[in-house]
């Protein structure tokens, strides 16, 4: 049975890829952070860098052809709602890399949730029943059903994450985490998107 939200079309009526990169560039391009108090000005610091991770991504990455043919065997419409804040890292790491599979069929509606205006619907997804963590995909079908959950990062990556956090400091685990995004290029996303997506070429 679809969730509440979901009957409530709340995925439905999220912002397009398209309208929350523009809505972050506005963000960045209007704001003077002189005027910003210390959290928000570390946090708006964050959105106009991964503003310019995101570019990056939607510049160099090419949808693979094994991807493409994979997603383009979907025949159903879905709809991939997305949990986000565009000041989160891991976001402007792997949204670009989503949108552009995506965007491939026009059967796939993805849509993007600001997390922190749609708390309730995060709690229903936290990670280890216990974190916020974001960016958090959730796939549906046209009637509700849930198909697949992705999120928040590639696990391979998430591995060297545990690893790390017990022997840097925050800054340390920072860098060598955006490296390792740098490096992959998308790379462990694709592979773990196939593997979700060729149970759902219907």
């Amino acid at each position: 049975m679809a969730k509440l939200f979901f009957i409530d079309e709340r995925p439905h009526n999220g912002l397009t890829f398209q309208k929350y990169f523009e809505d972050s560039e506005d963000y960045v391009a209007s704001t003077n952070p002189e005027t910003l108090d210390d959290e928000s000005s570390k946090l708006y610091e964050f959105s106009k860098l991964n503003l310019q991770r995101t570019k990056r991504i939607i510049k160099t990455y090419n949808v693979s052809d094994e991807m493409a043919e994979i997603i383009s065997g979907i025949k159903s419409e879905q709809i991939w709602m997305v949990l986000t804040e565009d000041w989160c890292g891991d976001s402007a790491q792997n949204l670009p890399f989503i949108a552009k599979i995506a965007g491939i069929n026009p059967s796939i509606k993805l849509r993007i949730l600001k997390r922190d205006e749609n708390l309730d619907i995060i709690d229903q997804y936290l990670t280890n029943g216990k974190s916020r963590s974001i960016p958090k995909l959730v796939a549906f079908d046209a009637d509700g059903n849930e198909l697949f959950q992705w999120g928040p990062r590639p696990t391979l990556l998430q591995q060297k994450v545990d690893e790390w956090k017990t022997e840097l400091s925050k800054d340390e685990l920072s860098t060598k985490i955006h490296t390792l995004y740098a490096a992959n290029k998308g790379m462990e996303l694709e592979k773990e998107f196939r593997m979700l997506l060729s149970e759902n070429t219907q």
